[in-house]
């Protein structure tokens, strides 16, 4: 079962968040052969609002996956609430190890 960590973006800004993928005893999980791979979506089921979170596995014994945006990225979502999910992927078995949800803030119109 996948952990639950809800995440906040600021529309129009540069964002990153580090999160820890751990092991059944609160460890972290050794990445080492995984890739990462996470998306958002407006609805687990909306197929038209889906955008992906660009990853990256920085040092793979330490369990921490970087999830960023650019600032032309959040600028392009709406100032809603999202659904996201990071999976971890070796020889093609994948892992949901983190979901939750994203809320967009909205940036001062000019």
């Amino acid at each position: 079962m996948a952990a639950i960590a809800n995440l906040t973006i600021d529309q129009g800004a540069s964002f990153s968040s580090d999160v820890t993928v751990k092991d059944n005893n609160g460890d972290p999980f050794d990445l080492t052969g995984y890739t990462a791979t996470a998306k958002m979506a407006k609805g687990y089921t909306s197929t038209r609002t889906r955008t992906t979170i660009t990853t990256s596995i920085g040092s793979p014994t330490t369990g921490v996956v970087t999830l960023s945006l650019t600032p032309a990225q959040t600028n392009a979502l709406d100032a809603e609430r999202y659904v996201y999910d990071l999976e971890i992927d070796t020889n093609g078995t994948v892992t949901r190890v983190i979901e939750g949800i994203i809320t967009v803030r909205p940036s001062v119109s000019i």
